[in-house]
């Protein structure tokens, strides 16, 4: 599988895992200048963002390593942007990350407002 692929299929099971877990996603892959983020979603009155990270095997570690702080701060940021161009006001906020290892059948792992301290 290339990468943009199972990037791809990572994020379109991540999509089906949140809907599953009874959230409401309003918005994938939302771009601006500052970055992007891969999932927004809604938990109740909780807006959710969301970065998915997707591996074919555990050999180069857990996806969830990937998730740095720079790619918080990314996200911090990109999130802003997002809120700002929102007509409904949303006081709820966090940043979750789902870790996919696809091999030999998709396994998840999903952390909620996320901290870098792994």
């Amino acid at each position: 599988m290339r990468q943009r692929a199972l990037g791809r299929t990572g994020e379109d099971l991540a999509a089906a895992f949140l809907e599953g877990e009874g959230m409401i996603v309003l918005e994938r892959n939302f771009r601006c200048q500052q970055g992007e983020i891969d999932i927004i979603a809604r938990d109740g009155g909780t807006i959710v963002f969301v970065e998915v990270k997707a591996r074919r095997t555990l050999a180069l570690g857990s996806p969830l390593e990937a998730v740095t702080r720079a790619k918080l701060k990314t996200i911090r940021m990109v999130s802003g942007v997002w809120l700002r161009q929102q007509n409904e006001f949303y006081p709820s906020t966090r940043i979750d990350a789902i870790g996919i290892v696809m091999e030999p059948e998709p396994d998840y792992s999903h952390r909620r407002n996320v901290q870098v301290d792994w």
